[in-house]
């Protein structure tokens, strides 16, 4: 037997040689080996001194296999590899590398000899100390380099450099890439296929530039991957594949040429960890767990379908098979395929192509990720031809669509896709992107089905793949109301069934504890602002019917509010608004901290006093008797407020419980991670704060942040995109281990490792109780709910789980449907959305039709109901901006520094807001436009009226039915020109 072994060892070191002769440094490996005679030794030596290390290394691979050989030879040799550092080397004898390594290995080779020319301009000297200390260089290595550098220069150094790397360990290419970055080779590390600079940095997503994606083995590519993964590099934003012009874009090579499609067999975990899905070759094959299989069969044969599986069961590995099946087999058979995948949330972009598409297709397909983040040098018609897969938000794909439908330039055709992916398909209903799209596809189906009864051509569609974790049951009440409503969405994605699996063993159970709070026995807090609201209401004449602080008595507010303003009712009005503010700090008060809601009203009455403060050089601005009487109101109170807020006896339980709760949570397990939901932004912002600045976190390890949601709707400083994705990567990693997030952080999001999840007062309807039980995806995993005084969310939970078994039991009621039955009712549905769909476009043409001349509307300030301007002065820039240029209008309004749109970082409102100069009501921004400062109104901020008659609820332009004159540009310009010459 022993003879055996040496005979295939033997075997196996001739075969290796011609790597192995690239891999060896021939001295270095002597030192570890004592079975060579020193006559060898010394001719091995001089060899490597004479003729250099190749001729040195088959010097040295002919001692080591000659006969005859010692007991335990062949694992001397490798371990002498191994201790010399030579750890490729050794990988290669111990035949740890796959095929597809090997290959990758020697195309990174070969890579590095053809871009020699370039790389040897580097700075040697920077970069060998950098791989030193990356462990891709031992000290001999480093000794050696420097040597050569003193004696031959930084050229011969850099070529003894790249002669040496690849001898290091197997991610030698991928460290070294990394190098070249962080010495500053930026170019050097683009040119051999590491990503740029501003998508490693970040960028905040704004800035994409083009880079070459892998069909094949492209071995940069392949080896930017795996730098991506072992040292952090993010994924470029846009990564296209610049094709020959007399290549097919869509058909790409011919298929004999192709290579093979990847085997895919089946039985892998589910919800695999993300982390592991981006590792480099050994992802190539995609594998499914039996129930994940059982969900996609209908699809593989090409039909559409609704994946519906729980959070965190692998849908998106399941779409993921789909899409490469589908592309495989249009491959194979001559046609083209192009896949789009379409999320709703720009996050979930990234998600998926880097965790999920990508490491699976990116060696046989072109690929691309697009989201409104992403500022394109190519356009996205374009990026659709020259990709297989396109990963993007709904809303581009839609947007595209109508150019196509508008007969613009530059305009997309559903007959251009193959597969449309939708994720979180339960939002394909009515006023949702998805349903917009779908509604073009249904149209188009119908049509077809008529041409064809007239035999005419029709036009392809693409199939339809919808995942869901929940379609939910809508406002069903009774089991026949959630059937209709499950199969609505079956029928708005023309699905032919909805596919459910059972997880069976893979099942994850969760531990949910309801916890219950107690009212405060004392409020003085509360006590406090309810008085100052019952002063108010004596002041306006006001009577309120429902309990201050909750959400009746706010919405009775803005009831109120309305009135006020139909009526120019100006007391009721600014006292509305201050009766708002108090309702939020009362809420904020039961919610966060005391000292939180303090600080809410407290900056809520310093902007609103900073408003009648005009700089000494303007005039004094209006102050009505009740603005004084609110300001008073709050001033007298202020420092009562201000003590009782710092407290903590007079705390809400709410907060109370939920101290209790992470701590329990987070002291009782060795590796903990979770989220905590809450309702508001700013709720989210002020728990993290509390949790930071509380010792007692910090002692068991708790590391907080905040993720929040990107649009600028709120007060709160939104998040970009860059900072969602720089959090949930902490979170990943474990520098952050609690999540405190808004509703943005509940659907889609891949979230792994997380086992404590806390519903803090935060609680909406099924889907969204679902999806966030779904984000507790690791074992033993915590659902928390703690009761916050107003939100019900005990009630809630009843109601919700009560709603989930109705949903369960209406699926199950669907899939036992004939398909005959299921196909009537299907297309039932289908012509009735269709029929629905054109009366909607038919009123909105009519609404659209902007008949009223614009001189016959006036607006006024909101506040003081001081005439501002009517129609005529108004003027539309890129059919969104409201501005007014005119010089009469410029002397009814002060500019104001606007700080809170400074914090939210607003490039376009930069310059500020501009309020009325009688009562400081905000009127709208200055922005700046091709560097003219132009007056941008906000019709909100006014009183309309057309033809004398008041418009209601007129919120935004749109609800205006005027059409407006553009903005001419070039005369404004002129006029601000001539005016600066003359002052001149």
């Amino acid at each position: 037997m022993a003879s055996d072994e040496d005979a295939a060892n033997v075997r196996l070191i001739e075969d290796l040689t011609p790597r192995l002769r690239q891999l060896i440094a021939a001295e270095r490996v002597l030192d570890h080996i004592d079975f060579i005679g020193n006559v060898e030794r010394d001719r091995i030596k001089q060899k490597a001194r004479t003729e250099g290390d190749i001729a040195a290394a088959d010097l040295l691979i002919s001692a080591i296999i000659k006969e005859p050989r010692s007991i335990g030879w062949f694992r001397a040799f490798v371990d002498a590899l191994s201790n010399s550092g030579l750890t490729n080397a050794a990988d290669y004898l111990q035949l740890n590398r796959r095929p597809e390594e090997e290959a990758e290995d020697e195309y990174c080779v070969k890579l590095i000899q053809i871009l020699a020319p370039s790389l040897v301009e580097m700075k040697t000297v920077d970069v060998c100390l950098k791989c030193f200390s990356s462990g891709l260089l031992s000290q001999d290595d480093k000794e050696i380099i420097e040597a050569e550098i003193q004696n031959k220069g930084s050229k011969s150094g850099a070529r003894k450099l790249l002669s040496v790397i690849v001898r290091g360990h197997s991610q030698w290419f991928s460290t070294f890439l990394v190098a070249l970055r962080d010495t500053g080779h930026e170019h050097l590390y683009e040119l051999t296929g590491g990503l740029s600079d501003c998508d490693s940095q970040g960028c905040d997503e704004k800035m994409c530039s083009s880079q070459v994606e892998p069909t094949g083995n492209d071995v940069a590519m392949e080896s930017q991957a795996t730098a991506a993964e072992s040292d952090g590099v993010e994924f470029m934003e846009i990564s296209t594949v610049e094709s020959p012009e007399n290549e097919d874009l869509y058909e790409g090579a011919s298929v004999e040429s192709k290579p093979p499609p990847q085997s895919m067999e089946l039985s892998q975990p589910a919800g695999t960890d993300s982390d592991t899905a981006t590792r480099g070759p050994e992802t190539a094959h995609i594998v499914l767990r039996d129930y994940q299989m059982d969900v996609a069969r209908p699809a593989l044969e090409g039909k559409n379908v609704i994946i519906c599986l729980p959070t965190g069961s692998g849908k998106t590995r399941v779409a993921v098979y789909i899409t490469k099946t589908h592309l495989d087999s249009r491959r194979a058979e001559g046609r083209p395929g192009k896949v789009v995948v379409l999320v709703n949330k720009v996050p979930l972009v990234e998600q998926h192509y880097s965790a999920e598409f990508l490491p699976f297709l990116k060696r046989t397909y072109k690929l691309e990720r697009v989201s409104g983040d992403c500022q394109h040098k190519i356009s996205f018609t374009e990026i659709m031809k020259r990709n297989d897969v396109i990963i993007c938000t709904a809303q581009i794909l839609e947007n595209y669509l109508e150019r196509s439908n508008s007969e613009e330039d530059e305009g997309v055709n559903l007959s251009d896709l193959s597969l449309i992916v939708i994720d979180e398909c339960h939002h394909t209903q009515k006023g949702e992107v998805y349903n917009h799209i779908m509604m073009r596809y249904l149209k188009q189906k119908h049509k077809n089905r008529r041409q064809k009864k007239e035999g005419k051509e029709t036009v392809p569609l693409p199939q339809i793949l919808g995942l869901t974790a929940s379609p939910g049951v809508g406002e069903a009440t009774r089991m026949a109301q959630a059937e209709e409503h499950i199969l609505r969405i079956c029928a708005n994605l023309d699905a032919s069934n909805i596919m459910t699996g059972n997880l069976g063993e893979f099942k994850k159970d969760q531990r949910t504890k309801i916890v219950t709070v107690e009212d405060r026995k004392m409020d003085p807090f509360g006590d406090v602002i309810k008085k100052i609201m019952n002063a108010i209401h004596v002041h306006a004449d006001l009577s309120p019917t429902c309990e201050l602080g909750s959400q009746n008595y706010e919405q009775w507010v803005v009831q109120r509010e309305r009135l006020a303003e139909t009526d120019e009712d100006h007391k009721v009005l600014v006292c509305a608004e201050h009766l708002r503010q108090y309702n939020e700090g009362l809420n904020l008060s039961n919610t966060i901290r005391m000292c939180d809601s303090f600080s809410f009203l407290n900056k809520f009455h310093e902007d609103e006093l900073k408003k009648k403060s005009p700089p000494e050089e303007e005039e004094p601005i209006q102050i009505t008797d009740t603005e004084r009487f609110l300001f008073n109101l709050f001033r007298e109170s202020k420092d009562e407020l201000q003590q009782l807020a710092n407290m903590p006896e007079y705390e809400n339980d709410s907060l109370s419980k939920l101290r209790s709760s992470i701590l329990q949570e987070f002291s009782t397990r060795e590796t903990a991670r979770g989220i905590l939901f809450t309702k508001t932004r700013r709720s989210a912002l002020a728990l993290t704060h509390w949790i930071r600045e509380n010792p007692k976190f910090s002692d068991i390890g708790v590391k907080a942040s905040y993720i929040i949601g990107g649009g600028d709707q709120s007060v709160v400083k939104p998040m970009t995109a860059a900072e969602q994705k720089d959090v949930l990567k902490k979170f990943g990693k474990g520098e952050v281990n609690l999540l405190i997030a808004t509703s943005v952080a509940e659907e889609g999001l891949d979230i792994p490792a997380c086992n404590i999840v806390i519903q803090y007062g935060q609680l909406t309807n099924e889907i969204g109780m679902i999806q966030a039980r779904g984000r507790g995806r690791a074992e033993d995993s915590s659902y928390i709910l703690i009761e916050v005084k107003g939100s019900w969310v005990a009630e809630k939970e009843c109601v919700n789980e009560y709603r989930i078994k109705m949903m369960n039991k209406a699926i199950i009621k669907i899939r036992a449907l004939s398909r005959e039955d299921y196909d009537k009712k299907i297309t039932e549905f289908q012509f009735q959305s269709v029929m629905e769909e054109k009366v909607r476009m038919t009123k909105k043409r009519q609404k659209d039709v902007r008949n009223e001349n614009p001189s016959d509307v006036k607006l006024s300030c909101r506040s003081c109901s001081k005439p501002v301007c009517t129609g005529e002065d108004i003027q539309v820039i890129e059919n969104v901006h409201r501005v007014n240029v005119t010089s009469e209008f410029k002397e009814l309004f002060i500019q104001r520094e606007n700080t809170s749109l400074q914090e939210r970082l607003l490039d376009y409102e930069t310059n500020g807001f501009i309020a009325c100069k009688n009562c400081g009501q905000r009127w709208g921004s200055m922005m700046q436009y091709k560097g003219l400062e132009c007056p941008c109104l906000h019709v909100k901020n006014f009183t309309v009226k057309v033809n004398g008659k008041k418009i209601n609820k007129c919120n935004k332009w749109k609800d205006l039915p005027v059409k407006f004159s553009l903005f001419d540009y070039v005369e404004h310009a002129a006029q601000m020109a001539s005016s600066s010459d003359d002052e001149d």
